[in-house]
């Protein structure tokens, strides 16, 4: 199964009061969200099925790929990395699934899946990572196919 991690692009600071969700994309964000989303959809395999949190910068994010996705509540920030897991529902998805998300749970759950010792993961804004599920002698690894930033593409 190959689980995509994307991060939210840049956003504006949280102005005194604001819903934490509400928070739009940066005139840069929106930048960083069109170059990655055109890598990506030079990438994305045929069915990949798309998962936001519904905050308003991930589906800001996601919109720039110009796909249909599905927003879901248990990728709001600050869930447990399980959210994200079941969401995904990881490894048993027959299909890519790629996840629009926010750190540190993003980083969080690629920590627990290459079985990094310090338990997370920098991922920077804008961000993905392309993880892998295999089996390589009885034993189930996740390997890392592809890392992409908004600056690199």
């Amino acid at each position: 199964m190959d689980l995509i991690l994307w991060r939210h692009a840049e956003a504006e600071d949280a102005a005194e009061g604001q819903d934490d969700l509400k928070r739009a994309l940066t005139s840069r964000g929106e930048k960083q969200a069109a170059r990655v989303a055109a890598w990506l959809d030079r990438q994305l395999p045929d069915g990949t099925r798309i998962l936001c949190s519904p905050a308003v910068r991930c589906e800001q994010t996601v919109l720039a790929l110009g796909r249909k996705y599905k927003t879901r509540e248990e990728l709001a920030p600050d869930v447990p990395v399980e959210s994200v897991l079941d969401a995904a529902q990881w490894p048993q998805a027959r299909h890519p699934v790629l996840i629009v998300g926010h750190q540190p749970t993003l980083g969080d759950v690629i920590a627990r899946l290459l079985h990094l010792k310090h338990g997370t993961c920098a991922v920077r804004k804008g961000s993905v990572w392309w993880l892998r599920t295999r089996e390589r002698d009885g034993h189930e690894q996740t390997v890392v196919v592809a890392v992409q930033s908004p600056d690199a593409v």
